[in-house]
Protein backbone atom coordinates (compact mmCIF):
# COMPACT_ATOMS: atom_id res chain seq x y z
CA UNK A 1 0.00 0.00 0.00
CA UNK A 2 2.97 2.24 0.57
CA UNK A 3 4.43 1.97 -2.84
CA UNK A 4 0.95 3.04 -3.93
CA UNK A 5 0.59 5.80 -2.17
CA UNK A 6 3.81 6.91 -2.83
CA UNK A 7 3.50 6.47 -7.02
CA UNK A 8 0.12 8.99 -6.46
CA UNK A 9 2.42 11.06 -4.50
CA UNK A 10 4.45 11.54 -7.32
CA UNK A 11 2.17 11.56 -9.85
CA UNK A 12 0.42 14.65 -8.12
CA UNK A 13 4.10 16.25 -7.46
CA UNK A 14 4.69 16.17 -11.23
CA UNK A 15 1.71 17.06 -12.73
CA UNK A 16 1.92 19.91 -10.75
CA UNK A 17 5.58 21.00 -11.28
CA UNK A 18 5.31 20.18 -14.78
CA UNK A 19 1.83 22.43 -15.48
CA UNK A 20 4.46 24.75 -14.05
CA UNK A 21 7.14 24.29 -15.95
CA UNK A 22 5.26 24.18 -19.50
CA UNK A 23 3.91 27.57 -18.64
CA UNK A 24 6.79 29.05 -18.45
CA UNK A 25 9.06 27.27 -20.83
CA UNK A 26 6.70 26.42 -24.12
CA UNK A 27 4.99 28.50 -26.22
CA UNK A 28 2.03 26.67 -28.11
CA UNK A 29 0.38 28.43 -31.17
CA UNK A 30 -2.55 30.66 -30.86
CA UNK A 31 -5.92 29.78 -29.55
CA UNK A 32 -4.34 26.65 -28.16
CA UNK A 33 -5.51 24.97 -24.91
CA UNK A 34 -3.16 22.68 -23.19
CA UNK A 35 -3.80 20.36 -20.34
CA UNK A 36 -1.85 18.24 -18.33
CA UNK A 37 -5.12 15.27 -17.43
CA UNK A 38 -3.27 12.56 -15.41
CA UNK A 39 -0.07 11.16 -14.94
CA UNK A 40 1.11 8.08 -14.94
CA UNK A 41 4.55 6.57 -13.29
CA UNK A 42 5.81 3.14 -13.37
CA UNK A 43 6.10 1.30 -10.01
CA UNK A 44 9.84 1.44 -10.08
CA UNK A 45 9.80 5.28 -10.82
CA UNK A 46 11.27 5.14 -13.57
CA UNK A 47 9.09 6.48 -16.14
CA UNK A 48 6.55 8.91 -16.01
CA UNK A 49 3.63 8.92 -18.88
CA UNK A 50 1.88 12.68 -19.03
CA UNK A 51 -1.26 12.20 -20.74
CA UNK A 52 -2.50 15.51 -22.32
CA UNK A 53 -5.77 17.08 -23.53
CA UNK A 54 -5.21 19.84 -25.99
CA UNK A 55 -8.58 22.15 -27.48
CA UNK A 56 -8.81 22.29 -30.42
CA UNK A 57 -8.37 18.26 -30.66
CA UNK A 58 -7.08 18.83 -34.59
CA UNK A 59 -3.95 20.56 -32.71
CA UNK A 60 -2.64 17.69 -30.66
CA UNK A 61 -0.15 15.80 -32.60
CA UNK A 62 1.27 19.45 -33.02
CA UNK A 63 1.59 19.95 -29.21
CA UNK A 64 2.72 16.62 -28.93
CA UNK A 65 5.71 17.84 -31.31
CA UNK A 66 6.30 20.90 -29.68
CA UNK A 67 7.12 19.41 -26.19
CA UNK A 68 9.24 16.49 -27.68
CA UNK A 69 11.24 18.90 -28.89
CA UNK A 70 11.39 20.80 -25.69
CA UNK A 71 11.76 17.24 -23.39
CA UNK A 72 15.51 17.85 -22.88
CA UNK A 73 14.94 21.29 -21.30
CA UNK A 74 11.49 20.16 -19.42
CA UNK A 75 13.18 17.21 -18.02
CA UNK A 76 16.53 18.85 -16.48
CA UNK A 77 13.97 21.86 -14.61
CA UNK A 78 12.27 18.50 -13.36
CA UNK A 79 15.21 16.68 -12.51
CA UNK A 80 16.17 20.22 -10.73
CA UNK A 81 13.04 20.63 -8.79
CA UNK A 82 12.43 16.92 -7.70
CA UNK A 83 13.93 16.17 -4.75
CA UNK A 84 13.94 12.59 -5.20
CA UNK A 85 16.38 10.22 -7.31
CA UNK A 86 15.95 8.55 -9.68
CA UNK A 87 14.04 11.14 -11.59
CA UNK A 88 11.48 9.34 -13.45
CA UNK A 89 12.03 9.91 -17.56
CA UNK A 90 8.74 12.15 -18.88
CA UNK A 91 6.91 10.98 -21.86
CA UNK A 92 3.89 12.84 -23.53
CA UNK A 93 0.87 11.21 -24.80
CA UNK A 94 -2.64 12.05 -25.97
CA UNK A 95 -5.49 11.18 -23.50
CA UNK A 96 -7.58 9.31 -25.24
CA UNK A 97 -9.86 8.65 -21.97
CA UNK A 98 -10.93 12.48 -22.04
CA UNK A 99 -11.68 12.05 -25.43
CA UNK A 100 -14.04 9.02 -24.95
CA UNK A 101 -15.74 10.94 -21.84
CA UNK A 102 -15.97 13.87 -24.17
CA UNK A 103 -17.82 12.03 -26.66
CA UNK A 104 -20.14 10.17 -23.75
CA UNK A 105 -21.31 13.77 -22.91
CA UNK A 106 -22.08 14.87 -26.55
CA UNK A 107 -24.18 12.08 -26.71
CA UNK A 108 -25.88 12.20 -23.13
CA UNK A 109 -26.55 16.00 -24.10
CA UNK A 110 -28.13 14.59 -27.96
CA UNK A 111 -29.96 12.42 -25.49
CA UNK A 112 -31.35 14.83 -22.96
CA UNK A 113 -32.61 17.27 -26.31
CA UNK A 114 -34.56 14.47 -27.25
Amino acid sequence: MAAKNRVFQVNELIKRELGSIILKKVEFPKNVLFTITRVETSSNLIQSKIHISVIPEVQTPKVIQILNQKIFIIQQDVNRRLRMRPVPKIKFAEDKEAKKANKVEELLERIKKI
